[in-house]
């Protein structure tokens, strides 16, 4: 019997201690060890507890996936779309209770992005689902005595790992994603950000058949390690920092098994004279991310002003930030809750503290964190905008992961495309003008997998989503990228003639 998370009326209090789902069935870790997951609006109390798993749990969970792998994937694609499609719905039904769980473990509002990232994972496992009939392969024409074809097949037990700062739409993706095709998983989620994770597996566990979809807790060393080197997991897939994804591809590259990779970066977006509006100052703080504190692997956290509209672009820019409201996620008057936990906080009040002690640079709005309510209740950091910043400087080049934008002057259009290309990352890039064929020729030149024209939204499914450079490899999101890294290519041909 699977022991499901029980809503509860006060979040402060958490929701207790909540097991690994292994093979349909709660599980506590074998050690009897528990990690506590913070709430990061409210220093030092409890979201919840989740097992230390390790090698033990992971390989229980692995096996569990290996043997439900056959029938599965033997199971006709439509059918599998079907369950996704009543996942997809009942969690639409269960759309507040996740979004609240949510807000109190990662700290974001729940207004602003806690509920439209629940409905985002809906329309995720809706999205695969209704493409799951288009698994399908290519006849070759070899003559009228060959019948050549191809078929799409899955790897086998697929090893999904995710982070912090989207748990739930990203381990709907990872999830999706593998089994739709056929493949059998095992999550990983965060032990920042477990809990909505592993209330999404035991929800997708009502509709699934035993062992097809797993989640394991623990730490990266314990059980992430112990997961990216089963020898049985036959697909990485991994969500994260470009430092871990350096050594997932070592362990996939010991036993020679595909990975798909979606890693940091550092987005530019590069506003033309033409667009100094106020349509464009909502893109760039949408494409920056403020409303998820800035916490986004796509942030626009890189501003290229024409300097011709440098000064009147930031004045809307900053008046629209200092309005601002700051504070406890599940209320509804909040915009930006609070960075996901002090180690996180940490790092962004550091960098900060580095930008501000740049010559030259100045924070134009924002800066250190105040010794004021909220900020002295949780892990709150305000919008912070630097002016006078050069594009070499470490701020401009190293992922914050928090709400700090850089912004940086620009004259020519080569000059813009030459410092926006300037970085290790290419993961996303924003572009505003109303001249469309300088909007695509910019788009084009720029060395980013996911472009945007005159908006600063987030990925949707059906986008063919991931990075150029360090950024990352495969792609996601998309039947494409789906058939790209979570099926394998068989040829068959037969001679009609024998």
């Amino acid at each position: 019997m699977i022991e499901t998370i029980k809503p509860v009326t006060d979040w402060k209090d958490g929701v207790g201690q909540v097991k690994m789902i292994i093979n349909g069935e709660s599980v506590q870790a074998a050690s009897g060890k528990w990690l506590s997951v913070e709430n990061p609006a409210h220093k030092g109390t409890d979201a919840g507890q989740v097992p230390k798993g390790g090698a033990a749990e992971v390989d229980r969970a692995v096996q569990a996936a290996a043997a439900a792998f056959p029938a599965w994937r033997n199971m006709p694609a439509r059918e599998r779309g079907k369950s996704l499609l009543r996942i997809a719905d009942a969690i639409e039904s269960a759309k507040e209770e996740f979004a609240r769980l949510y807000s109190t473990e990662t700290g974001n509002a729940i207004a602003t992005q806690s509920r439209n990232e629940t409905m985002q994972t809906a329309d995720i496992f809706r999205y695969f689902g209704g493409v799951a009939s288009e698994i399908k392969g290519e006849v070759i024409p070899l003559g009228e005595q060959l019948f050549s074809y191809s078929r799409r097949e899955p790897w086998g037990v697929v090893g999904g790992i995710v982070p912090w700062n989207a748990p739930l739409a990203l381990s709907a993706l990872k999830i999706a994603m593998a089994i739709t095709p056929g493949n059998t998983i095992v999550l990983k989620p965060s032990v920042e950000a477990p809990l909505t994770a592993i209330k999404l597996v035991e929800l997708c566990n009502r509709f699934l058949p035993k062992g097809v979809l797993n989640i394991v807790t623990g730490t990266g060393s314990e059980c992430g390690e112990a997961l990216i080197n089963h020898p049985t997991v036959a697909k990485l897939s991994f969500t994260g920092s470009t430092e871990v994804g350096r050594n997932i591809m070592r362990a996939a590259a010991e036993r020679i098994i595909p990975v798909s990779l979606e890693l940091g970066g550092k987005s530019p977006q590069i506003v033309f004279p033409d667009a100094n509006d106020d349509t464009t100052v909502a893109n760039v703080i949408n494409g920056m991310r403020f409303i998820r504190q800035g916490q986004s692997c796509t942030a626009g956290a890189r501003l290229f002003l024409h300097e011709s509209i440098h000064d009147s672009f930031l004045e809307k820019l900053v008046t629209k930030l200092r309005a601002f409201k700051i504070g406890e996620p599940l209320d509804d008057a909040t915009q930006m809750g609070a960075i996901v936990n002090e180690t996180q906080y940490n790092k962004v009040v550091a960098y900060i503290g580095d930008g501000l002690a740049q010559p030259g640079a100045k924070a134009i709005c924002g800066g250190l964190p105040p010794k004021t309510s909220p900020f002295t209740e949780g892990y709150y950091v305000e919008p912070t905008v630097f002016a006078g910043v050069k594009n070499e400087w470490r701020i401009a080049r190293e992922e914050v992961f928090g709400p700090v934008l850089v912004v940086i002057p620009w004259k020519e259009e080569a000059e813009a495309i030459r410092m926006a290309n300037d970085s290790h990352y290419g993961l996303a890039a924003f572009i505003y003008t109303h001249d469309i064929s300088k909007a695509l020729r910019t788009a084009h030149q720029i060395e980013s997998g996911f472009v945007q024209v005159n908006q600063g939204g987030g990925i949707v499914p059906g986008n063919s989503y991931g990075g150029f450079k360090q950024s990352g490899i495969g792609r996601e999101w998309s039947l494409e990228g789906m058939l790209e890294c979570f099926t394998q290519r068989k040829s068959v041909t037969v001679n009609l003639g024998y």
